[in-house]
């Protein structure tokens, strides 16, 4: 069975704007990615279809016999694995109007207008395992603790930590922690008490750093000096993290480096917050929050009670910036200056409270080429065109060009 993760259109929409750089499986929740949990539940790869824009850096691999298309927002179970393994080929799982799986056979399919035809006049079969789906932002970091304990069973299963061998640590529950190689912690208190602790590999702990489970920080990422994480957090690979932080997500390869509190928030990758930087994700009320949703065109009523920052890729903020609970960010935006910005702040914008205008392409290039270089990556002539197409897209969201 060749898996194929295909981006929903309903939900890829309403995952945005952390989709406008990614395929719906590339979202990270837990210590993986969607797409690394099909991988390694299934131990094989898995690729996505995703929108053409992003096809040139996300390739489908087609096999000549059997593509089983799932959908990307779905959370494997091996129960769900086993489930698909035996959906024959013209058959298809749905959950509502919702696509789950399709199994096209040898047939090549990368165009998700045509799946989706063929996948509604395929025959139609109910699906006994339960399924988890990310179908909104926010649940990305509701379902983070969750999902840290799943994958931290899975990677770690048979396998044996590296010791916690600083003296000056202090390590409450060891058993439910795991330390992969490469790994340095010094002078910090790790409590895995309440859920999992997963350091892994290159991962540095800083001195004074206070750590509670569920949390995982991937591979070569960092908690600085005196960084609090207060448990249901992600820190994706090779991101640095400081102050605090309380059940967010960040993607990888972004940093909040400095004091400041990140609460029920969601980075993605190549963002930077200024040092101080903070987010409410509490109403002074206590309502439920609103959340820009892309989908609906205007806020969109999230049902929860905390809910902070939604940041799209490549974005950054100034020292002392203050977000408001329930702010979204798109791509390439930076934000800076006092008071409070905006609840929605459209990609490539350029300001703050007192206004914004465009963050125009040539000079979006020159910052993302240096901050990826400090990476050791490149922003090549394919990351330019996917960062070329979202600024048009974009385009009617920056209501100040058309004054």
């Amino acid at each position: 069975m060749n898996i194929i993760l295909f981006d929903d259109p309903v939900i890829r929409q309403s995952l945005l704007p952390l989709t406008f750089t990614r395929p719906v499986a590339y979202i990270r929740t837990g210590i993986l990615t969607i797409a690394e949990k099909w991988q390694e539940l299934t131990r094989q790869v898995a690729s996505s279809l995703t929108q053409n824009y992003l096809s040139a850096k996300f390739i489908p691999y087609f096999d000549s016999t059997h593509n089983c298309y799932i959908n990307g927002a779905v959370i494997p179970t091996v129960e769900l694995i086993e489930q698909m393994k035996g959906l024959s080929f013209g058959e298809s799982y749905w959950q509502g109007d919702t696509l789950i799986a399709f199994n096209g056979g040898g047939a090549q399919i990368d165009n998700l207008d045509e799946l989706q035809e063929k996948a509604q006049q395929s025959k139609k079969l109910a699906l006994d395992a339960g399924v988890l789906m990310i179908r909104e932002v926010w649940e990305i970091f509701v379902h983070n603790g969750r999902e840290i304990r799943s994958d931290f069973k899975l990677l770690t299963k048979d396998r044996k930590s590296q010791p916690v061998n600083d003296k000056h640590t202090i390590v409450y529950n060891e058993a439910n922690i795991f330390i992969e190689e490469g790994a340095k912690i010094r002078a910090a208190v790790l409590n895995a008490e309440d859920g999992p602790i997963y350091i892994g590999k290159d991962a540095q702990v800083q001195e004074g750093a206070l750590i509670k489970g569920p949390f995982a920080l991937c591979e070569g990422s960092h908690v600085n000096m005196g960084g609090k994480m207060r448990g249901d957090v992600t820190v994706g690979p090779h991101s640095k993290v400081g102050g605090e932080i309380s059940a967010s997500v960040i993607l990888g390869y972004s940093n909040k480096g400095h004091d400041g509190f990140l609460g029920n928030s969601v980075l993605g990758e190549w963002c930077n917050l200024g040092a101080d930087t903070n987010t409410s994700n509490l109403k002074n009320n206590y309502a439920q929050v609103k959340l820009w949703n892309y989908s609906k065109g205007g806020f969109k009523n999230t049902g929860q009670q905390f809910c902070g920052l939604i940041m799209g890729d490549h974005s950054k903020c100034g020292i002392n910036t203050m977000f408001n609970t329930g702010t979204v960010v798109g791509v390439s935006a930076n934000i800076f200056g006092s008071g409070f910005p905006r609840n929605f702040i459209p990609s490539f914008s350029w300001g703050g409270a007192a206004g914004f205008e465009t963050f125009q392409l040539r000079k979006v290039y020159e910052v993302a080429e240096k901050v990826m270089e400090r990476r050791q990556k490149v922003l090549d002539d394919t990351e330019k065109a996917i960062l070329t197409e979202i600024f048009n897209q974009t385009q009617p969201y920056r209501v100040w060009d058309k004054v």
